[in-house]
């Protein structure tokens, strides 16, 4: 009954998420989405592709400190591998905390952590998506120009006043974490806050990444825009939100519906569509073969060890 139920969630999704682009695209034909994606400079692409893998080398210091926090730190190359699979196919899938979840499972407990252990980590990591977009968001709404964005109708004063108060969250979580150093109990699980260095890191990394997501998104639509990156960047976090809150497999439609409804002037649809290209499609491209590689050096591994022993025993 619970997969039914899921499967029919994911359905409305996809299809919430088809009417969307068609909502989205339905004013553009093929011939002016090709024109507009001619028009972006190769060298913007280029750059525009750079920050992307810099905001996935974020993403994989999420699992680095999240690895420290439960108290299982494991090499980087692991740590980058696992965050690598899981978001390249989760961000594509929706519903992230479960399907790279899944994911983020299948790689741990072969390397010995726990179930729980796996949970922690998810929750962790989610919490630092939070506190990256609160961070972000703060901070291009604080430090945004007066004739920026008119952004949800507020005007200047509004605008900068919700952006102290989304500011004061991360800094509310650091000085929590500092303070707080019992168990916190929810229902069977045992939760500790992280120690206030890693609580600091979170804080930093997060908002790196979506620095990093924002800027390729800008590097990709400043050829027809005059927006600063301040102004994209809070465009950004708010269609990024909707989208998550949407639960769209990789907010698709939702992301592009919200950025044009948001920069009704100048977003292009064509760096929309190569932004899209850039940071969903091409990691998806690789995680999925990595995930089918590690699946098969898995199962092979033990069948190996097994031989190696036989071959001990042999010789002993």
């Amino acid at each position: 009954m619970k997969r039914q139920f899921i499967r029919i969630v994911i359905a409305l999704a996809v299809c919430i998420a088809a009417y969307l682009v068609y909502r989205a695209l339905g004013r553009y034909s093929i011939a002016d989405i090709r024109a507009s994606m001619r028009e972006i400079p190769a060298w913007r692409i280029a750059s525009g592709f750079g920050f992307v893998i810099a905001s996935y080398v974020c993403l994989s210091w999420f699992d680095m400190l999240a690895l420290r926090y439960v108290g299982r730190p494991l090499p980087y190359r692991k740590a980058a591998l696992t965050s690598f699979t899981a978001l390249s196919i989760g961000h594509n899938i929706g519903v992230a905390a479960l399907s790279s979840g899944t994911v983020r499972y299948r790689f741990y407990s072969r390397w010995g952590l726990s179930g729980e252990q796996v949970a922690k980590i998810i929750l962790f990591c989610g919490v630092t998506v939070a506190l990256g977009l609160m961070t972000l968001a703060g901070l291009a709404l604080v430090l945004q120009p007066g004739d920026g964005l008119d952004l949800l109708d507020l005007d200047t004063a509004a605008k900068r006043t919700l952006g102290f108060v989304l500011l004061a969250g991360p800094v509310l979580y650091i000085v929590f974490c500092a303070r707080v150093r019992r168990t916190l109990r929810l229902r069977s699980w045992k939760l500790e806050p992280p120690r206030a260095d890693i609580a600091i890191a979170q804080v930093a990394i997060g908002t790196a990444n979506f620095a990093c997501v924002a800027a390729a998104l800008y590097q990709l639509m400043t050829t027809f825009t005059d927006a600063g990156y301040l102004e994209v960047a809070a465009a950004y976090v708010t269609a990024m939100l909707a989208a998550i809150l949407s639960h769209v497999p990789g907010g698709l439609g939702v992301l592009e519906a919200a950025m044009i409804s948001l920069m009704p002037a100048s977003a292009s649809i064509g760096a929309l569509v190569v932004f899209r290209a850039l940071y969903y499609f091409v990691p998806l491209l690789i995680g999925v073969p990595l995930l089918i590689a590690s699946e098969a050096y898995f199962r092979r591994r033990p069948v190996r060890s097994a031989q190696q022993a036989q071959g001990q025993a042999r010789e002993a």
